[in-house]
């Protein structure tokens, strides 16, 4: 078992980055699938609906799995609540600074590129209110749900670093992927469970946005926040991780296939939603596997590239939401093919962001607001 800091993992730091940068290619194949969004080609691509849906299958789980184990392994270095303010800093200011500077001209935009502008006084003022939740938190909800699970952590950090049990420490220096699949189903199932029963009881919960951020998504993502955390404790089920298994690959590609069948014959009204939640909880497990042992192989190592995009990637994630549906909304009506609509796509996205934080680089008060880290003054 380990409870003390160790040195920065560099395929943790890559593989973090790029799941943040995937969010481009995400969204913008977004534009170009058969998913209803925000703005759509004419035409939707099958291999970019596809490819979009493997995206989302598991990339928030592997995320939320290192921000876990980072997240724990700060947890060491400072004192409870100073590492509470820490990580509440690092993740609450970007979040409030990206609201007035970008979704919400993003939602300005989005009312007169979707005609809905004239609408938005016939509302009624809860429907104003869940609707700017549901805008202006966008794709920023990750770092909401980041605050709600450190602030949670507070009570199971601590008791973790006081051992759970005699049993957990057996249960986890024995553990064996077949044990976390079997656990991880039943918090799949758990899940849906709770889901169902807030459809039976009072269904327009589960549309309020801020109850959706707040406390369903979080509700998802804390056991792989947690698995995180454990796997910095302890180094058996670190390995499990980091060592390549067949056995994941293949439950993940199955598991994937499941899901595409659920997208496409499930639905809203029946157990949809609740089936899926129970195949992107094991999904998401086994592709951490996937993930941490091809990270391990091909991405632990320095490099000041590699380092450059892991300074940029949280700045480049958050600028390019919006610059994703200006793209969408105004560029790609004049390009016919879907394919070549992507690639130029990412070019703009891309090239535009790295520009914009070339910039805010420049700018102290600006490094500040979207890092939340004090700016040192340099000789």
């Amino acid at each position: 078992m380990s409870t003390s800091p160790t040195e920065r993992e560099y395929f943790l730091d890559s593989i973090r980055a790029w799941l943040m940068l995937l969010g481009i290619p995400f969204h913008i194949s977004l534009i170009y699938s058969s998913h209803t969004w925000h703005v759509n080609s004419q035409m939707p691509s099958w291999w970019l609906t596809l490819f979009n849906d493997f995206i989302h299958a598991f990339r928030m789980q592997v995320f939320f799995v290192i921000s876990g184990y980072f997240s724990y392994m700060l947890f060491l270095r400072y004192p409870l609540k100073r590492w509470w303010k820490v990580r509440v800093e690092r993740v609450g200011i970007p979040m409030l600074t990206a609201i007035p500077l970008l979704t919400l001209p993003q939602f300005i935009m989005l009312q007169y590129v979707k005609g809905k502008a004239e609408n938005w006084p016939n509302l009624t003022l809860y429907e104003k209110y869940n609707t700017l939740v549901w805008e202006l938190v966008s794709h920023l909800w990750f770092l909401l749900v980041l605050v709600v699970l450190t602030t949670v952590s507070l009570v199971i950090f601590s008791r973790l670093r006081r051992h759970l049990s005699t049993t957990a420490d057996a249960f986890f220096a024995n553990v064996t992927l077949g044990k976390l699949s079997v656990l991880f189903l039943l918090l799949g199932v758990a899940y849906a469970a709770v889901r169902r029963t807030l459809f039976i009881v009072y269904p327009p919960i589960l549309s309020d946005g801020l109850f959706n951020f707040v406390v369903m998504q979080s509700l998802f993502y804390i056991p792989f926040f947690l698995i995180g955390a454990l796997a910095f404790i302890y180094p058996k089920l670190k390995a499990l991780f980091t060592t390549p298994s067949p056995w994941c690959a293949v439950g993940a590609a199955f598991a994937f296939a499941a899901y595409l069948l659920n997208q496409r014959y499930g639905s809203g009204d029946a157990w949809m939603y609740e089936t899926e939640s129970v195949i992107t909880m094991l999904l998401g497990l086994w592709m951490v596997n996937v993930v941490f042992a091809l990270g391990h192989r091909l991405l632990n190592f320095k490099s000041s590239r590699v380092t450059y995009f892991v300074n940029a990637s949280l700045f480049i994630y958050l600028v390019h939401h919006p610059l994703t549906l200006f793209f969408g909304a105004y560029i790609t009506p004049h390009i016919a093919s879907n394919t070549l609509g992507f690639f130029t796509g990412l070019v703009f996205v891309v090239g535009v962001a790295i520009v914009l934080y070339e910039i805010h680089l420049r700018i102290p008060l600006l490094r500040f607001l979207f890092s939340g880290k004090p700016q040192t003054k340099t000789a």
